[in-house]
């Protein structure tokens, strides 16, 4: 099947809406939105209120559906990816670039992480070899100061000592390090945060998809998270089944990771609280579109 829809102005994209029974304010102001938020992207807002007539085959959109509706929604979603990005930076400093590396240097020494046999048997030569490759390139892209003074001085050094390196690594690549730990040290990092090792690579892998989906404007309200997080056994943890188990492929049990590695970190941060004006500012979002179940806030996780 071929493509053969046609490039439409802003104000023909406009009129298109109206035609399908937007309800706007004013065609003016349609068009100046579609000109700075592309409609494609807008497309996934109001992708709930369309409808499909399979006698004439047009879309529609369904009655009483106005253009405020969908830009409430998007609006929340870029506030929330904006304060999602800020909790993931607090918790990949902590973890990964503090934590996890004085964890290893102490055990392993600065530059420990150029030696593989400080690595599990299963990180196979060929990916140890890309993620040297791969701090190297990093570095050498890199304009930081602090790595300028280190070469200036210690001109003999190949490699910098892993507490300057890791601050210039992606995230990608921290969590490539912590999945490859051995395991006795994965298992002594993650119990800093009361889990089990499978549990927390698997929040890191969801982390730093969301983190990566996030920078790259991605929609994140209602969407379907393909990197599914492990929900920690009811045995071990209870909290997490109150109310009930979350759906782990909403964005619900994303936040609640987060919120819960944040309170591990840090008992007295903000997060919450700025979630919560978020929700106070934006009451007609549906957060059940998010997995967010009736009685939420009963979770001790999420309790104040």
């Amino acid at each position: 099947m071929k493509y053969y829809k046609p490039a439409l102005s802003f104000e023909q994209q406009a009129q298109q809406l109206i035609d399908r029974g937007l309800i706007i304010p004013d065609k003016v102001t349609l068009t100046r939105v579609l000109s700075n938020v592309n409609y494609y992207r807008l497309s996934a807002y109001w992708y709930p209120f369309k409808r499909f007539d399979s006698k004439t085959g047009n879309e529609y959109f369904a009655p009483n559906t106005t253009f405020e509706k969908i830009w409430q929604r998007y609006a929340f979603d870029r506030q929330l990816r904006l304060l999602v990005m800020d909790a993931i930076e607090h918790i990949e400093v902590a973890i990964l670039r503090t934590r996890m590396v004085e964890q290893f240097t102490l055990r392993h020494g600065p530059f420990g992480y150029c030696q593989q046999q400080n690595f599990s048997p299963k990180f196979s030569n060929t990916d140890f070899k890309r993620l040297l490759r791969e701090i190297n390139n990093n570095e050498k892209n890199s304009r930081e100061e602090f790595i300028g003074r280190f070469r200036g001085k210690y001109t003999s050094e190949k490699y910098l000592p892993l507490w300057i390196a890791a601050e210039v690594m992606t995230f990608g690549q921290l969590f490539t390090f912590f999945r490859n730990l051995h395991r006795n040290e994965k298992q002594k990092l993650s119990q800093e945060f009361g889990l089990y090792p499978p549990v927390m690579e698997s929040w890191l892998h969801t982390l730093n998809f969301v983190r990566n989906a996030c920078a790259h404007h991605a929609r994140l309200w209602n969407r379907q998270i393909p990197i599914r997080p492990k929900i920690p056994k009811q045995k071990h943890q209870p909290e997490w089944y109150i109310p009930e188990k979350p759906d782990n492929r909403r964005t619900y049990t994303v936040l609640t990771l987060i919120q819960y590695l944040l309170k591990s970190i840090n008992q007295n941060n903000d997060w919450q609280i700025k979630f919560d004006l978020l929700l106070e500012e934006y009451p007609d979002v549906p957060i059940r579109s998010m997995g967010f179940p009736d009685n939420w806030r009963s979770c001790p996780i999420w309790g104040k």
